[in-house]
């Protein structure tokens, strides 16, 4: 019988997926239920969260600066595993930008990374980590 931590899932969402997950309350909210039930954990660098925190400030999203310090303390510190880049990755997508999502899974040994990204999509797995659609891995959540 395999313990809770066996279970939990280390995962990087990239950036779009986590604003969805935040921001809108549609299917990809599920993915808040996940880490703050403790199912996943997901992971960020230093890199990755400061993409994040970038495209919270865009204007089309009006969230006041208070609004994304709310976001950040309540929604992300306390469920986020944060992870340094030792191991940097590069070449290894199409998009070069990438490649930090592909150096965070490494780096935190995560076993999934959750995108819509087409450039990562089409790489399928990256040594040894899974590259899956949202409600691909949603789906197999649920099973």
């Amino acid at each position: 019988m395999g313990t809770k931590e066996e279970t939990v899932k280390r995962v990087i969402l990239d950036t779009n997926v986590l604003v969805s997950a935040l921001l809108f309350r549609g299917r990809l909210a599920r993915f808040e239920e996940l880490w703050k039930n403790g199912e996943i954990i997901p992971v960020i660098t230093r890199e990755t969260f400061a993409e994040l925190n970038g495209v919270l400030h865009y204007p089309k999203f009006a969230l006041a600066a208070d609004e994304i310090r709310a976001i950040v303390e309540d929604e992300i510190l306390p469920f986020f595993e944060v992870v340094d880049v030792i191991e940097v990755v590069t070449g290894a997508c199409r998009d070069p930008y990438d490649d930090q999502f592909l150096a965070a899974a490494i780096n935190a040994r995560a076993e999934w990374i959750v995108t819509g990204d087409k450039d990562l999509l089409d790489l399928g797995k990256f040594r040894g980590v899974r590259i899956v659609r949202p409600q691909e891995f949603l789906d197999g959540m649920e099973r």
